[in-house]
């Protein structure tokens, strides 16, 4: 049997009468076992507000939650808590479903890292910088491959992408030394770029998961700037994309594995290229009745620039 738990007071909406008790306490008997190995009790009310956070209405939510509760027991992995989720939420409210995915989408951008780094340059772009990928800039003491380089009047970002295609991987200390000592050689050195000498100001280590807890101690001791998926509180990666509104092409359902490896060694990475961009999606190889499908799909969620 599992161990009562009395409510907790909370600013959302409580359900009324008996099903009060069982939202605040764990569902008896189901641990979840995180992509990262460690284990959890489940809570309703966690994967509640991540579909609520999405877009998905109450009822929806609610109706998702009881699904899992009553169809998964024992230990479960977290990804068959998402793909029960997002099954029964693509759905009712696709949209809300193409905000739950996001983060899995983001990290089917592989397996190579290059076109993550595509992808993190036009978020840059958005956001008003001009931008080149895989740049040689010359440091102090030696020469350094960026994987992208963005600027804006006179400010100049060396950002390294660092990609994994599995959400259980961490960025780790070694990382974060790493970055801090190219930064350290980087810093100040004047760079030919976009037609102008510039000096390199900022460095930035961006991933599409997490960092360990000693990464981000170390960071926020020695001064690296970091951006994960969730970190830190405010202007983390998630934040950027909602910001600029640039959804990933591995968002659209339509598409098969082969076709995102065709996509991607054509230069596509953003779900609205399909619209705003349609010679190139043909060129990849692309049939047309997926294109015509993708295109209708895309309309839902991903505006073209105007």
């Amino acid at each position: 049997m599992g161990t009562p738990c009395a409510p907790r007071r909370v600013k959302s909406e409580r359900p009324a009468g008996s099903n009060a008790l069982r939202y605040f306490c764990y569902t008896v008997g189901m641990d979840i076992i995180k992509a990262d190995g460690t284990k959890e009790p489940f809570r309703p009310e966690k994967l509640r507000e991540s579909l609520r956070t999405a877009g998905a209405s109450i009822g929806s939510a609610d109706q998702i939650v009881a699904h899992v509760e009553k169809e998964l027991t024992g230990q479960v992995m977290s990804a068959d808590i998402y793909r029960h989720a997002f099954d029964l939420l693509r759905k009712s409210e696709h949209r809300a479903a193409v905000r739950y995915s996001l983060k899995r989408a983001i990290a089917a951008l592989g397996p190579s890292g290059f076109p993550f780094e595509r992808y993190i340059a036009e978020l840059f772009k958005a956001k008003g910088y001009s931008v080149l990928t895989d740049q040689f800039l010359k440091g102090r003491c030696a020469e350094h491959e960026v994987d992208v380089v963005a600027w804006k009047e006179e400010k100049l970002v060396a950002v390294e992408a660092k990609f994994h295609n599995e959400l259980g991987v961490k960025s780790d200390l070694k990382v974060a030394l790493y970055i801090k000592a190219r930064f350290d050689d980087l810093r100040g050195e004047a760079c030919e770029i976009g037609g102008k000498t510039r000096n390199v100001s900022d460095f930035l280590l961006i991933t599409n998961t997490k960092f360990t807890d000693k990464a981000v101690l170390y960071s926020e001791c020695a001064g690296v700037p970091l951006v994960g998926w969730n970190y830190p509180a405010r202007g983390n990666l998630h934040d950027m994309i909602e910001e600029t509104n640039l959804h990933p092409v591995t968002c659209l359902s339509v598409f098969t594995e082969s076709d995102f490896r065709q996509l991607f060694e054509a230069g596509v990475v953003l779900c609205r290229s399909v619209r705003s961009d349609g010679e190139k999606i043909r060129n990849a190889g692309i049939p047309e009745n997926k294109i015509s499908r993708a295109i209708e799909e895309s309309g839902m969620f991903c505006p073209i620039e105007q």
